[in-house]
């Protein structure tokens, strides 16, 4: 069995990380390039970094800070935000991400994501999806960070990211971010259960219990979270020594 990954993320607005709940009320945190060092250092098994209002600002990530964060860590780094061509995929890998995330310009353009897997390989192409339950109790696909709601089925949309080429699904229920109540661990094992590639939890995040819960019941490979890495509420270290003892197989540190 594969080890299950604990990822902390980076959301960064204007240089700095940042943190909200449901995309609203967004804080200052810290510095992206020393907090990615902290992570790498403390035993986080990837790193994931969001610019997360280039898309909807339509400008280009902040390379720099990418460049700045990959020279300090020693683990697999994905960035995403603002990329809208396989020229970004491009720029990005070359400034030392490991993996690059698509969300709402693969809805607009599916072919980015075969184009990507096919120049770079299905392993640099992460399909990031946010997701929102409706009235019918079904999961929306929503983008520009969170902002627009484009009817499209999240499960649907997972299958076909899949079949274009994407190496890796993160799955960011959208109602739970933030909050810290627990993992939408439906979306995340309907999902998880439909695709062959792994699929990252994101959203929700609040105790160690939570991360057992969709890595388990949910069946992610992987769990994402911010806030409660940020503010030192849970220690990577203690997370993975609690999941070890619940018969979880992770990396220890």
């Amino acid at each position: 069995m594969l080890a299950k990954r604990i990822i902390p993320c980076l959301d960064v607005r204007n240089g700095r990380v940042v943190k909200g709940q449901k995309f609203q009320n967004i804080v200052d945190v810290d510095d992206p390039v020393k907090l990615a060092k902290v992570y790498s250092d403390l035993g986080a098994d990837e790193l994931v970094f969001y610019d997360i209002t280039a898309s909807n600002e339509e400008r280009n990530i902040f390379i720099d800070v990418v460049e700045r964060t990959a020279e300090q860590v020693h683990i697999p780094f994905t960035v995403g935000g603002g990329i809208r061509t396989v020229e970004d995929f491009r720029k990005v890998l070359n400034a030392g991400a490991d993996k690059v995330s698509v969300n709402s310009a693969a809805v607009k353009n599916p072919t980015i994501i075969t184009e990507a897997a096919e120049k770079f390989g299905s392993q640099c192409v992460v399909l990031s999806i946010d997701a929102k339950r409706n009235e019918h109790n079904n999961w929306n696909v929503f983008v520009n960070g969170g902002r627009i709601d484009t009817g499209m089925d999240a499960l649907e949309w997972a299958i076909e990211g899949e079949k274009l080429g994407a190496g890796e699904i993160v799955v960011n229920a959208m109602d739970s971010d933030g909050i810290k109540t627990g993992f939408s661990i439906d979306i995340t094992k309907k999902i998880a259960e439909s695709v062959k590639i792994p699929v990252v939890a994101s959203g929700g995040a609040g105790t160690e219990e939570h991360f057992r819960e969709v890595l388990v019941e949910g069946s992610a490979d992987a769990a994402l979270a911010a806030s409660v890495f940020h503010y030192g509420e849970i220690q990577i270290k203690d997370l993975k020594e609690y999941l070890y003892d619940k018969g979880v197989e992770v990396r220890r540190v």
